[in-house]
């Protein structure tokens, strides 16, 4: 073992914007590049944990620009704070997916993941970092507030004077007395999809000429894909597009939403459509689903995979509940009833799943927002959803559009809609919501056309498990047959404010299954429109994206 090197402490004043958001910190990429303003961050990190000296942190992201950059930052910080062993993916590559069942895998102390999600990447793009838990999972709110306190009094960080390591061959080397690891980003979740899932009788699908067409975005979910769909299930070469992760995306938005993703819509729908088309986003925990001609909303998306979680290996023995955020939709709650199963409603933030999952309340989770995922991991998870949608075509041997049409039939259809109003202004975006919470009260009993409100709030979470408490993560109007309207402020997001506008309508008949969605919706989407003066306190006369 090498001697420690010498550690440096380098002065350093405060920033006064970085708290983390939903899922850590997100900014312009030359936010990130001013000087000390990673560093302080990180330093922040490693200030809120305990107990870490001498074990193992996991570091990677999904290969946007500044990535590396940024390891090399953390590496060398990492080893001045007292870690033990730093494993890194290779070229700097983990998916947040990946990351998360690498620290479980490892049994880390914890890792830090370098992404902006779906956000587009580039020197004049997005940036972000989070810290994720030894379970695995996202940071909760009690160490992401311990994070950002310290960013606001910080004085000085840590680090040490070391070349850069190189992180593009496997193999352990040391800086100093800390081993720097660099593994196969691939391999361990190679692995633990193929504890999960009925491989051989995947590859006996694509054998028997299934086709498939699945676009990684020129993201980070390119060489799973690859490894996985074209290695072992054998599908076609060229199943994979944009397979190699680039650090603008190759220009592409890598959000696998039907604006950015518009393509694969027109193919599923065209003569030439193969069997599924399918997407992740940029660090591959989102997924998209189209079958031949049936375009699969992630909320549906998540309660046919509760449906139908039993009949791939891994969950054979059935699940134990399943947790959806707020704003998704009630069609995974009938599942879960049918199944005599808990579902537990929590905020949007993939970090409020971890608690029920450790607890062993939930097996499945998902959000409206195309994230899917289990127990395998504590992150949404892209390509696991679509190599469950395989092994439940495997299974049961039919279109995903017939699967789609037999779920609702037994269970109902839940139209759904999310309208986004994207970078407007952050002071009328308040102001709208705090017009909002004013109504409120005055809402209930209330008719709207052919609307009656049955209740009114300010979605509030008392986490079953810790007994933690959060409030105001979106306004809910309730109406009696089941339809909804949901206003939320989201935190994903790094310029102005996004407001973020869900509308559902429950259709338990099977004669009317077959409406376009913003028809079926549009009485509920002109009463959201004039309920919150959206116009007035946007200047926007329509939604930047219809989802």
């Amino acid at each position: 073992m090498n001697a420690p090197l010498p550690i440096k402490i380098v002065a350093t004043k405060p920033f006064n914007d970085q708290r983390p958001g939903t899922s850590g910190l997100r900014k312009k990429t030359k936010v990130f590049e001013q000087p000390h303003y990673l560093a302080n961050f990180v330093q922040s990190i490693f200030a809120a944990l305990e107990g870490f000296e001498g074990k193992a942190l996991v570091v990677g992201g999904d290969g946007r620009y500044f990535n590396r950059e940024a390891i090399q930052i953390i590496l060398k910080m990492a080893v001045a704070n007292g870690f033990g062993e730093i494993i890194v993916g290779r070229g700097g590559i983990l998916s947040t997916p990946a990351a998360s069942a690498v620290i479980r895998h490892e049994k880390a102390f914890g890792g830090i993941v370098l992404s902006a999600s779906h956000n587009p990447g580039g020197p004049d793009a997005d940036f972000g970092i989070k810290y994720n838990i030894s379970a695995g999972g996202p940071a909760p709110e009690k160490i992401t507030e311990a994070i950002f306190a310290h960013s606001k009094v910080i004085e000085s960080y840590k680090t040490v004077d070391a070349p850069d390591v190189d992180i593009d061959h496997l193999g352990e080397i040391f800086v100093g007395a800390t081993k720097v690891r660099i593994i196969d980003p691939v391999a361990i979740y190679r692995d633990l999809m193929a504890s999960l899932f009925d491989f051989a009788a995947i590859r006996a699908l694509f054998a028997s000429g299934f086709t498939m067409t699945f676009d990684a975005m020129s993201a980070v979910t390119g060489p799973y894909a690859k490894a996985i769909l074209e290695g072992d299930l054998g599908a076609a070469p060229g199943t994979v597009l944009n397979g190699e992760p680039l650090p603008d995306f190759g220009h592409h938005h890598p959000d696998p939403n039907l604006v950015h993703a518009k393509h694969l819509y027109d193919l599923a729908m065209s003569d030439a459509a193969p069997d599924i088309c399918a997407a992740s986003d940029g660090d591959g925990d989102r997924n998209l689903v189209i079958g031949r001609g049936q375009f699969v909303t992630p909320s549906d998306s998540l309660a046919i995979i509760a449906a139908n979680a039993h009949l791939a290996p891994g969950y054979a023995q059935g699940i134990a509940g399943v947790a959806r955020s707020m704003p998704t939709s009630g069609a995974a709650d009938r599942v879960a009833k049918k199944l005599g199963v808990g579902i537990f409603e929590t905020p949007t933030g993939w970090k409020f799943f971890g608690n029920l999952l450790d607890a062993g309340k939930v097996t499945i989770c998902g959000e409206e927002s195309a994230g899917a995922g289990s127990n395998h991991v504590r992150e949404k998870d892209g390509l696991w959803a679509v190599l469950m949608w395989l092994n439940i075509l495997a299974a049961r041997k039919q279109s995903v559009k017939d699967i789609v049409r037999a779920h609702w039939s037994e269970f109902g259809r839940n139209y759904y809609s999310r309208h986004d109003y994207e970078e407007v202004a952050t002071e009328g975006a308040n102001a709208l919501v705090a017009g909002l919470r004013e109504k409120l009260a005055s809402l209930p009993g209330k008719n709207f056309g052919s609307l009656t409100v049955a209740a009114a709030d300010d979605f509030s979470y008392l986490d079953p498990i810790d007994g933690s408490l959060s409030q105001q993560q979106g306004v809910r109007i309730l109406f009696t047959e089941g339809s909804r309207i949901v206003y939320r402020l989201s935190g994903t997001g790094t310029s102005g404010a996004t407001l973020r506008v869900y509308i559902e309508r429950y259709e338990p008949d099977s004669a009317r299954h077959d409406l376009e969605t913003q028809s079926a919706l549009a009485e509920l989407i002109a009463l959201a429109g004039s309920l919150a003066e959206i116009k007035k306190h946007t200047g926007r006369d329509a939604p930047t994206v219809i989802t």
